[in-house]
C-alpha cells in the first residue's frame, strides 16, 4: 500500500472512530438507579414501583432495551439506606429516583451532581433538599406528598368515627424525621379542642410495638393514629394486627392500610406520585436539569372505612362519614 494511500485511510478510520463512539455512547442504556425504605416484597413497594415503570413505558424508556433500573430497598433501616445510597450512586447513574424523605437525605450527602427526583417529600424546602418549591436550584426536584396541616384531619376523623376517644398514641418512627415532628406539631394543634389527649410513641422494634400498644390499651376510651414515617409502614400489618386484638380504634395515613383491614385512613394517593415522577426522570434524561423543574404537590388525597372492621370494634359509621369517602369496604 502505497504511503499516501495509508494516510488517507488512516485519517478515514480516525474521523469514523469518534462517530462511532458517541453514536455507541447514545444508544447506551441509560442507568436509572431507585431507593425506597420500603422492603421488596412489600405490596405498596410493588404497586409504587409498578406504576413508576409504567409511566417511564409510556415515555418510551423500558428496562433492558434502553434503560437500566438498579432498585435497593432498605425496609425502614436508616443505616442500610445511608449504604445503598452510597452503592446506587458508585454506579454512575444518569439519575436516581428516591422514595421519600428518608431517602433523599443520604443520596444528598451522596452525590450533589447525580439528578435525584424524590416521590413524596412533606416538606422540602424545610428539609433543606431544595432552595424553594418554584426553583429547586440544585440537583433534587420532585413532589410532595401532603402539607403538614393535613395531619390535623386524623385526630377529627378518628373522633368522627370513634367519638368514645379521649387518649390517642401516636405512631412514629424513633428518630423521627423533620416531617414527622411536623405531624405531630399539627396534631397536637387541633386534639386538645377535639378533648383529645396525644402522646408520641416511637416505633422500634417488633417486641417494643407490642408492648407499647399492650400497655396503652389497658387505659379506657383509646385510640392510635399512625403517622407516615418509614417505621410505621414498614410494620403496618403489625399495627392492624395489634389495632384488631386490643380493639383500638386506629387511624392511617394510606388507603392500602383500610385494604388490608385497618379502620380509617385519610391521606395522599401514594402510587400516583411515582408515575408522575416518570415524567421528570424523562425531561432529565432529554437534557433538563432538576434544579429546574418545580416541585409539585400531590393531586389527590383519599378518605377509606373499612365497615367490616367497623361492625368488629362495634362502631356505626356516621352516614355523614360515609358520604365523604373515597373507597369503603363492605
Amino acid at each position: 500500500m502505497r504511503r499516501r494511500e495509508f494516510i488517507g485511510l488512516f485519517a478515514g478510520m480516525a474521523f469514523a472512530w469518534p462517530l462511532a463512539a458517541r453514536a455507541q455512547q447514545a444508544d447506551r442504556p441509560r442507568r436509572i438507579g431507585v431507593l425506597v425504605s420500603l422492603s421488596k416484597d412489600n405490596p405498596e413497594t410493588q404497586a409504587r414501583l409498578a406504576a413508576f415503570a409504567q409511566g417511564l413505558q409510556e415515555l418510551g424508556w423500558t428496562d433492558g432495551r434502553n434503560i437500566r433500573v438498579d432498585y435497593r430497598w432498605s425496609a425502614g433501616d436508616i443505616e442500610l439506606t445511608r449504604k445503598y445510597a452510597a452503592e446506587l450512586v458508585a454506579l454512575e447513574p444518569d439519575i436516581i429516583l428516591a422514595g421519600n424523605t428518608s431517602t433523599v437525605r443520604p443520596l444528598q450527602q451522596a452525590t450533589r451532581t447525580v439528578p435525584i427526583v424524590f416521590a413524596g417529600v412533606v416538606d422540602p424546602v424545610a428539609a433543606g433538599f431544595v432552595d424553594s418549591l418554584a426553583r429547586p436550584g440544585r440537583n433534587t426536584t420532585g413532589f410532595t406528598q401532603f402539607e403538614y396541616s393535613m395531619s390535623s384531619k386524623w385526630p377529627e376523623l378518628l373522633k368522627e368515627i370513634a367519638p368514645r376517644v379521649t387518649r390517642a398514641t401516636v405512631l412514629r418512627t424513633r428518630d423521627m424525621s423533620s416531617a414527622e415532628a411536623g405531624e405531630f406539631a399539627a396534631i397536637q394543634a387541633v386534639a386538645p379542642s377535639l378533648g383529645v389527649a396525644v402522646t408520641p410513641f416511637g416505633v422500634g422494634d417488633t417486641d417494643e410495638i407490642e408492648r407499647g400498644i399492650a400497655d396503652f390499651a389497658r387505659t379506657p376510651n383509646a385510640g392510635l393514629i399512625v403517622t407516615t414515617g418509614p417505621s410505621p409502614t414498614v410494620h403496618g400489618q403489625l399495627l392492624i394486627m395489634l389495632a384488631a386484638r386490643h380493639h383500638l380504634p386506629t387511624i392511617y395515613p394510606y388507603r392500602f392500610y383500610v385494604s388490608d383491614g385497618g379502620l380509617i385512613s385519610y391521606g395522599p394517593d401514594r402510587v400516583d406520585p411515582f408515575r408522575r415522577a416518570a415524567s421528570y426522570v424523562d425531561r432529565i434524561l432529554k437534557g433538563e436539569k432538576p434544579g429546574d423543574l418545580p416541585v409539585q404537590a400531590p393531586t389527590k388525597y383519599e378518605l377509606a372505612i373499612n365497615l367490616k372492621t367497623a361492625k368488629v370494634l362495634g362502631l356505626t359509621v356516621p352516614p355523614t362519614l360515609l358520604a365523604r369517602a373515597d373507597e369503603v369496604i363492605e
